[in-house]
């Protein structure tokens, strides 16, 4: 049985180092395409603008009054990845040779009307970003800025209401929006190569409420050589809001919680499995006939098939196949795979890796329901392929139909989403039923090492403090409390605009939660048989999955006490996909918790002599 349990995963292994090449090999920046001639044209786009505090609520650069390009709109083919995060990329008439300074290059005169007016009194009230692209890399600014002046002489650049044009607000201020009409961009190169680009914006001009107003757009561009690799390049869009002192002393601080936490449950479960042991011995040696007590008392009853099997295979099959996808997007990120501004690498590698994966799925949770049983394994499969993916695809049914309400870019077209429905159908649907398959064929019997009696024994009554939901907040807390800062981090970037590149932080991170969930997970199993109730199945996974709460219990305080999001889109999109995400982290956590009590239950039982 051990020999053909390693073999199932040599395979699994295999196929994992394989995906994570392939992955790393398409994710990697190709030097070839990077390279230019004095003088020669490189494309310039400009992508989306957003309100700063609304990072999802992304609209097409041209959905304000700027100059248009003299040939139309030209939009940038983009990869799977940039139409998920909502890149429209469009070719501008922004001019900046290889290796040639601009001076003050006229864009356009441009005059726009009223309404267009009050368009950017708008944007600029709610501090619009724009994202720009040469040669693949990114660079952003604001489109203007807002200054509040008051009677007794004080100003200052507060955000305005959303009530276009200058006029009085809250305290007796007025106003007044200017128009960033200049840029100026800093490109540095080595060789025939760009290296970093950056802009910043020069010479505003008023936007008054009147009925038109004639703009003249201009541009500078600088070069200056350096010696910095192109292969490194993206190392200089690295955040420094990372690498503070906090952040490293929060890792720290985690690493001291889970060797202390570990040694602690190590030390007290040994001790008191070792009195137990004793204890029991010398039961039998001083009276035969005793009856047992304890966690010994429910020998013949700890191994009882939990209810709903079908639905706890599928459970363990999505978790284990959870845990390959993230161990994989970990692995190729600590190789750089997903630099700053990847167009959505991590994107696809996520859609990519859970159709390849979804044999996992049904492999684990065939070969479970099997050993449990299990009679309506066609019925397992289809559980374990839409366990999950519906309830996500239920949610982004939702939060694209307000995306299409609200008209922005990161709304999926039609054919996008016929793509990734492609793929699932295609590739990880049937990658789920060849899975289950095989996972029924080599599942073999349960390894018990107590027999399971007939008849299930009685349960007593037990305090309303060691029931479940308080079992929950004990097993969900500890985790958390490891890993609460690092998702602060994670929330900045994923939510906001800094650039997560500590990815061997972010594992570190993630090896302490397994450890941790599986330690409280093993504890409270422990005590749990040791109150006499058998019913271990459901709670350990239960428990490990607890962290799960936690952490949408912290996404709504960041939500509305760390961040400045408003407005129905952006808590559609928050909290509809964090919800997503930490059903997903259920789902992992919770089938680490039930393994590592697995093993444990069947170890102090194998040891344990039984009649």
């Amino acid at each position: 049985m051990v020999s053909l349990y390693a073999l199932s995963y040599r395979p699994l292994l295999l196929a994992l180092v394989i995906v994570s090449t392939i992955l790393l090999a398409c994710n990697a920046e190709s030097k070839k395409k990077h390279t230019y001639e004095v003088g020669e044209d490189i494309p310039f786009y400009v992508n989306n603008i957003h309100p700063y505090s609304n990072p999802t609520e992304t609209y097409e650069y041209y959905s304000l009054p700027f100059c248009p390009p003299k040939g139309g709109l030209v939009y940038k083919k983009s990869k799977l990845g940039e139409r998920i995060e909502g890149d429209k990329a469009v070719l501008s008439d922004y001019k900046l040779p290889f290796v040639q300074d601009v001076k003050n290059a006229k864009l356009c005169d441009h005059t726009i009307n009223r309404e267009q007016i009050k368009k950017f009194h708008k944007a600029i009230s709610q501090y619009y970003y724009f994202e720009m692209i040469y040669d693949d890399l990114s660079l952003f600014g604001f489109i203007g800025t807002v200054e509040t002046l008051y009677p007794d002489g004080r100003n200052g650049l507060e955000s305005a209401p959303s009530i276009f044009g200058g006029r009085l607000v809250e305290g007796g201020g007025t106003n007044i929006y200017y128009l960033f009409k200049h840029l100026d961009f800093h490109i540095e190169y080595n060789g025939n190569q760009v290296i970093k680009i950056n802009v910043t914006s020069d010479k505003v001009q008023e936007l008054k409420d009147e009925e038109s107003a004639t703009i003249t757009f201009t541009y500078s561009a600088t070069w200056t050589k350096t010696d910095f690799p192109f292969e490194r390049r993206r190392e200089l869009y690295t955040d420094d809001f990372f690498s503070g002192e906090i952040h490293w002393l929060s890792i720290m601080n985690s690493v001291v919680l889970v060797i202390l936490l570990t040694g602690f449950l190590a030390i007290i479960i040994m001790r008191v499995l070792k009195a137990d042991y004793s204890r029991y011995a010398r039961a039998e040696e001083e009276e035969d006939d005793q009856e047992d007590y304890g966690w010994k008392l429910i020998h013949g009853d700890v191994f009882r098939f939990p209810p709903h099997k079908n639905l706890f295979s599928s459970f363990l099959g999505i978790g284990a196949q959870f845990m390959c996808i993230i161990v994989t997007i970990l692995f190729t990120a600590l190789f750089g795979a997903y630099y700053p501004n990847n167009g959505g690498n991590m994107y696809t590698s996520a859609i990519v890796l859970y159709a390849l994966t979804s044999a996992v799925s049904g492999f684990i949770g065939a070969r479970m329901y099997k050993q449990l049983n299990g009679e309506r394994w066609a019925w397992n499969i289809i559980l374990t392929a839409t366990l999950f993916g519906g309830p996500f695809f239920l949610s982004f049914a939702f939060v694209n139909s307000v995306a299409i309400y609200y008209k922005v870019t990161v709304s999926l077209p039609f054919l996008t989403i016929l793509e990734v429905l492609a793929i699932w159908a295609f590739v990880g649907f049937p990658l789920t039923v060849l899975g289950g398959i095989g996972g029924r064929r080599v599942a073999g019997t349960f390894e018990a090492p107590c027999r399971t009696k007939n008849f299930p024994r009685e349960i007593h009554p037990i305090q309303w403090y060691r029931r479940l939901p308080f079992q929950m907040i004990m097993a969900g807390f500890l985790p958390f409390s490891a890993i609460y800062i690092e998702l602060f981090y994670i929330y900045s970037s994923v939510w906001g605009h800094a650039t997560y590149t500590l990815y061997h932080i972010l594992f570190l991170v993630f090896i302490i939660l397994n450890i941790v969930t599986a330690c409280i997970t093993i504890a409270l199993t422990y005590f749990q048989l040791s109150m006499e109730d058998h019913r271990w199945w459901w709670p350990a996974f239960i428990n490990g999955g607890s962290t799960g709460i936690f952490i949408y219990a912290y996404s709504i305080f960041y939500y509305f006490y760390r961040s400045r999001m408003s407005g129905l889109l952006q808590a559609s999109f928050y909290f509809s996909y964090m919800l997503c995400i930490c059903y997903f982290f259920f789902i992992l956590l919770g089938t680490v918790g039930f393994s590592s009590s697995l093993v444990f239950v069947r170890r102090i039982y194998r040891n344990l002599k039984s009649e």
